[in-house]
């Protein structure tokens, strides 16, 4: 009889063993390092704060469907990595704040505060292609030194990629991200300036520095 007991408690364990195994490789983990290029271009003539939160700087998008494997895609590093180069490139000086909206240094023209909205993807046997694709969408915050909105745009940007070059899934997404983030760049250093009242703001700033540099030359 013990014996019995004894060979039915392997089996349960060999059991869960064996079910732990298989949801563990059901588990996708996506860590997106990318390094992007400064744009090239005459920077406006402003002063920027920007303000990265903790939430945005190490953002993880985790996904937990019945349709689906589980994914924990980390794009915080990288996005990072792209604001920090593409808004610094931007502006004639910009100051990364450690804080937002206490303690702000004077003479900033504008803060600017981006916030992931959304992070969607698609896999090859959901499409029928044997392509990852990435679709992410900003939230853009622009404030004044009083921490008065001044503008407020969205930010979307889409990467694919195919995988047969690829090793794993993992890997192909992860490209698939990276494309996709470096045209939220290129989409934030072009189109900053379309918005309105941002256009207007460099409007101004520059008038007032003409009629700075007009009156310094008499």
């Amino acid at each position: 009889m013990n014996r019995l007991l004894n060979g039915i408690g392997a089996i349960r364990y060999f059991t869960l063993v064996a079910l732990a195994g298989l949801l563990a490789a059901c588990a996708h983990t996506v860590s997106v390092d990318g390094e992007f290029p400064a744009p090239v271009g005459d920077p406006h003539p402003l002063t920027v704060g920007v303000y990265l939160s903790d939430d945005f700087r190490q953002f993880t998008y985790s996904e937990n469907r019945d349709d689906r494997d589980e994914w924990n895609i980390d794009t915080g590093r990288a996005q990072k990595n792209l604001f920090e180069t593409v808004l610094g490139s931007m502006f004639q000086e910009t100051i990364n704040l450690a804080q937002y909206p206490s303690d702000l240094p004077q003479g900033l023209d504008l803060v600017i505060v981006p916030e992931v909205r959304e992070l969607q993807f698609t896999m090859p046997r959901e499409t029928r292609v044997n392509i990852f694709e990435v679709w992410i969408k900003y939230d853009m915050h622009a404030y004044n030194q009083q921490g008065e909105s001044v503008a407020e745009w969205v930010i979307t940007a889409y990467g694919k990629t195919p995988t047969a070059f690829l090793k794993s899934q993992e890997a192909a997404l992860a490209q698939a991200i990276n494309v996709a983030l470096r045209d939220a760049g290129a989409t934030l250093y072009t189109g900053f300036e379309r918005v309105p009242e941002l256009q207007a703001l460099i409007a101004n700033k520059q008038r007032a520095l003409s009629m700075k540099q007009t009156g310094s030359d008499k």
